[in-house]
């Protein structure tokens, strides 16, 4: 089926017809003129239909729903889950990061009823976006990964990304579902001490799981079993530990969570280790916020060898933008980093100290101005917001 959905720059109605000259079954239109044939379907809102169409499949599935959101981490932790449970179950994950109000009908409408679990990733940048996916997706386990400083703009402040995410908290209580917890996040223990949940962290969690070092590369141990990921940097902990709970839960032994995880490779610019030329490379240029960012600064500190940082600007932050960049700026400069590199508007204007430091106000400002010959024998943090493209920098080697 083709649904010809609408945005600020495309009418997928034009397209109706050619889809069905090229195989598909039926064509949904919102527009008169488009509905040609006994093959199309005009409908008063195409996305509304897709939506639509996506809550009554999942009645339909019997499926259980795995539902995870959260500031930093959606992902990576959605991956490793998948990595986890498909060892023993069937399991149907959301593609990539189509986490939103598209995203989320898609993944549904991709289940079958061979699927035994699904695992449902949801975004959200303003209230009641996450409140929306959990009515169309109906979780019967839910993961928030953390609270942190992303897209301020849209929430409208760090209360504002507390409140938006605890919508999935919020409908898995009012339903008597289950809630997945990282005991060390005193925020989330204490806004599920009421519900039925599932902790996991420390020794008095209902799930056990230590972490040993990161060094580079993160290892934990569950059960008297100790697991060597190829994540980097002690933040993606959380992640792994969230996977290796969700998996016990299910009854996945212990060797099956222990070989999931170990064969996980990041990919798509999250936390990829790349050697390119003379350099050991951190790419984790998918996306940036203050958390994440000092989460990786701080990691970043504890490698080896000459350090150079690359940074682009975090979007989304409305007002706090211009702190938040100077917050960032701040701690690099703290840091034990011997060369920063600041590229953006934000961080441009940033109040900046130090021979270790330079910044440029866009990317081809830096492509154009700066000597790529001093980048070599060196270990690199390449991280910044998706809109900055930061990837690119890659060609130069």
């Amino acid at each position: 089926m083709f649904f010809s959905l609408k945005g600020d720059n495309f009418n997928g109605n034009i397209y109706a017809n050619s889809a069905l000259q090229n195989g598909c079954k039926y064509a949904i239109v919102d527009e008169a003129q488009f509905n040609t044939s006994s093959q199309t379907i005009l409908v008063d809102n195409v996305l509304e239909t897709l939506q639509k169409l996506a809550a009554f499949h999942r009645t339909y599935l019997k499926t259980p729903i795995i539902a995870l959101t959260g500031s930093n981490g959606k992902t990576t932790t959605k991956e490793l889950i998948h990595a986890v449970l498909s060892q023993k179950f069937n399991t149907s994950a959301t593609i990539g990061n189509l986490n939103n109000h598209i995203g989320v009908p898609l993944t549904l409408l991709s289940m079958t009823k061979e699927t035994e679990i699904g695992i449902v990733e949801m975004g959200a940048n303003h209230q009641k976006e996450i409140e929306f996916l959990c009515n169309i997706a109906t979780p019967d386990f839910g993961y928030i990964t953390n609270f942190g400083k992303a897209h301020l703009e849209g929430f409208g402040g760090i209360e504002g990304v507390i409140k938006g995410k605890s919508e999935m908290y919020d409908h898995l209580i009012k339903h008597n579902k289950t809630v997945f917890v990282n005991g060390n996040d005193n925020i989330q223990v204490k806004k599920t001490n009421t519900t039925k949940r599932i902790t996991f962290g420390g020794l008095n969690n209902d799930i056990h799981i230590d972490f040993i070092e990161a060094k580079p590369f993160v290892s934990c141990r569950f059960n008297n079993l100790t697991l060597k990921s190829q994540m980097i940097g002690d933040y993606n902990f959380n992640n792994i530990a969230a996977a290796i709970a969700i998996g016990l839960h299910f009854n996945v032994d212990d060797d099956s969570i222990k070989q999931g995880i170990e064969q996980y490779t990041p990919t798509n610019n999250r936390s990829q280790i790349i050697t390119k030329s003379t350099n050991n490379i951190i790419l984790d240029a998918y996306n940036a916020n203050p958390s994440s960012m000092q989460a990786a600064l701080r990691n970043f500190e504890k490698q080896k060898g000459h350090k150079t940082a690359i940074l682009g600007d975090m979007f989304e932050l409305g007002i706090e933008a211009k702190k938040e960049h100077q917050n960032i700026v701040d701690l690099a400069l703290s840091l034990n980093i011997d060369t920063l590199i600041f590229i953006g508007e934000n961080f441009f204007i940033s109040k900046i100290t130090g021979k270790q430091a330079k910044q440029y106000k866009t990317f081809s400002e830096f492509e154009l101005n700066y000597d790529f010959s001093e980048l070599k024998n060196m270990t690199m943090l390449i991280k910044g917001s998706r809109g900055m493209s930061l990837e690119r920098i890659l060609k130069a080697f």
